[in-house]
């Protein structure tokens, strides 16, 4: 048994605390909000975020940073990416010396446009090797009923990375390791851009071909960028590349494809993201893509037409026609460019 701290109370903060409570270890959440940590500790429930799913009796919440982090054997970090440096500011006082840092955020920070491994390696330094990521195919609305799911955990020691695997392998959540960190932080993050341009299509009515073509050409657009960036490129076609990408793209559980589709329906950005309530990273990382385009000179045609979609006004339907109508060109030319 482990003394863990979750940060974070969202959907998937949540639903990963009750993967590792049922694993029998001692968990605790750390939430800002009264009422959910009423509702956790009272009523085993998460209402804002899981309905009604019954959570696991032993689960704990605390609003105290120093009581929820102290001492504890293992900090797993599932905060939204804008707010993952500040997070690591303020709960560096209290990390024990040999915790393991399990972060779950598929993003990059703004501006500096790092992965989140980078991110927690600045400002904890002295956990280098200790910093797992974990990422794949796994929407918490399935997990929390506790459909069979799998998933990736990466780390630069592999000794970090089979402690996490360890922590939260169980009969219906299975876990593989990876040495690929980049790798699997950049498939975790870019595949919500193609998310977004997938629900966009969708609800424009193109059909089966559209989505399968976005998500195929969406792959390369991502495998490009972390050949760039050093990942290895067999990872792509790994849980954290291509898996990730078909959960993402076509589940109704996802809020990167449900806020394209909403788009696509006349609304606007902000007009979305008010009603969704949750965190929908793909917007945020659709900047992080543009920019990382411009900086390694990358071909993201996918990218840069939903970035054009998003933040410039374009017309979704315009946007499509721009892509169909690109320079004739080779797919094992432009797959060996990515590969």
């Amino acid at each position: 048994m482990k003394r863990i701290v979750v940060l974070g109370a969202g959907s998937w903060g949540t639903v990963l605390a009750n993967v590792l409570a049922d694993n029998g270890h001692e968990v605790t959440i750390w939430a800002r909000k009264k009422e959910a940590i009423s509702e956790i500790n009272q009523q085993h429930r998460n209402y804002a975020y899981l309905g009604d799913a019954a959570l696991h009796p032993n689960l704990k919440a605390n609003a105290s940073l120093e009581e929820a982090v102290s001492g504890k054997d293992v900090i797993l970090l599932a905060v939204p990416s804008h707010a993952m440096r500040d997070m690591l500011v303020q709960v560096k006082p209290y990390v024990h010396a040999d915790a393991l840092i399990v972060h779950a955020t598929k993003g990059f920070e703004q501006e500096s446009w790092k992965r989140m491994s980078e991110v927690i390696a600045e400002e904890l330094p002295n956990w280098h090797d200790r910093i797992v990521v974990l990422s794949g195919p796994s929407h918490a609305e399935e997990v929390i009923k506790r459909s069979p799911t799998t998933v990736v955990v990466a780390s630069s020691c592999q000794h970090s990375a089979e402690l996490a695997q360890t922590l939260f392998i169980n009969s219906y959540f299975r876990v593989y390791t990876n040495p690929d960190v980049v790798g699997v932080e950049i498939g975790g993050a870019l595949k919500n851009i193609i998310a977004l341009a997938t629900g966009l299509a969708d609800g424009l009515g193109y059909g089966d071909n559209a989505r399968a073509a976005l998500m195929t050409r969406g792959l390369a657009e991502i495998a490009r960028v972390g050949s760039a960036m050093g990942a290895e490129p067999i990872t792509f076609v790994g849980l954290a590349g291509v898996g990730d990408l078909i959960g993402t793209c076509t589940s109704k559980h996802s809020r990167n494809w449900r806020a394209g589709y909403a788009i696509s329906q006349g609304k606007s950005l902000a007009e979305v993201l008010s009603e969704m309530k949750m965190v929908v990273e793909g917007v945020k990382t659709t900047r992080a893509g543009h920019a990382l385009r411009e900086r390694y000179q990358i071909e993201m045609p996918i990218t840069e037409q939903l970035y054009a979609v998003l933040f410039k006004g374009k017309n979704p339907k315009l946007a499509v026609e721009d892509l169909m109508s690109r320079g004739k060109t080779r797919e094992l030319q432009e797959m060996a460019q990515g590969w």
